[in-house]
This record gives structure tokens, sequence and C-alpha cells, in this order.
């Protein structure tokens, strides 16, 4: 076999001429900083949405207020599936409303598989109180999924 003929008279250089380097510390840096920053995202996701009681509660009172100033529909989208399964829209009001202004007072998270939580609200008209609680599960957030009066 005859050696292919080339433009100039030098033979083509070596690319690679210098002592192969290891690049395992890049690859090891590399892995370890996502596993940092997915544990740190772990960790802070709760301090930057709430607890679950925390939303529970603010969803609660979004959820009361929306009832007692006559904007059902965005009651209604904080009902769980459940809820929307066996309630219309027109039937809402009926089973939750309650005559007054309403105020979340308190919570208690129940000891079950997912994070319920149940939240008291006081409905306050003139002299007369009214004490009702939602129960709140998860569902792409806290989601009003039963209500008990008294």
């Amino acid at each position: 076999m005859s050696s292919p003929d080339y433009l100039y008279d030098d033979d083509p250089a070596p690319l690679h001429t210098g002592t192969p380097r290891g690049r395992n510390r890049w690859i090891v840096a590399a892995l370890l900083g996502t596993g940092l920053v997915a544990l740190l995202a772990a960790y802070l996701l709760p301090v930057v949405n709430g607890s679950a009681t925390e939303q529970s509660e603010q969803a609660a009172g979004v959820f009361v207020s929306a009832l007692s100033q006559g904007d059902v529909g965005t009651a209604y989208s904080l009902l769980c599936d459940a809820e929307r399964a066996r309630l219309e829209e027109v039937q809402l009001n009926a089973e939750y409303l309650q005559p007054g202004t309403p105020r979340v007072v308190g919570s208690t998270e129940l000891d079950t598989d997912d994070p319920t939580v149940e939240v008291q609200v006081e409905w306050t008209d003139g002299g007369a109180t009214t004490r009702t609680t939602l129960t709140m599960v998860p569902q792409s957030g806290a989601k009003v999924c039963g209500v008990a009066v008294g």
C-alpha cells in the first residue's frame, strides 16, 4: 500500500500530541451540584409555598369571602372534584353560605394519609355567630371538600 499524496511535502501533524487528561472531576462536580440544587429546592418549597395548614386557611378565606360577596364562580372553582360532581353552581350557596361576615379562626391538620385540614370559620351576623368547619384536601392546591355546621 502506498502513502497518499499530500499537497505539501510534510506529513499531516498528529492532532492529539499531549498526554490525555481525565475529566471525571467535572462530571462528579456536576452530579454533586445537581443533587445539592435538588435538595435545596425540596427544602425551600414549603418555605415559599407555606405549609398545608397555611395554604388551607388561605384557600378557605378566599372561598368564604367569594361566597359572601356573591362570587359563586370563584367559590365553585375552589371545590374539590368530589364536591363539584355532587353539587351544581346554583346549589353552592344553599350548602355552604351562612348569614353574616365570614372570618377564618383556626385550623386542625387531621391524621390521615394525605394532608387533610379542617378550617374553622365564624360567620358573624349582628350578635349571632355561626361556626362552620370546612374540610380542605390537596388537589392542585388546597380545595374545599365538605362542610359541617355547628
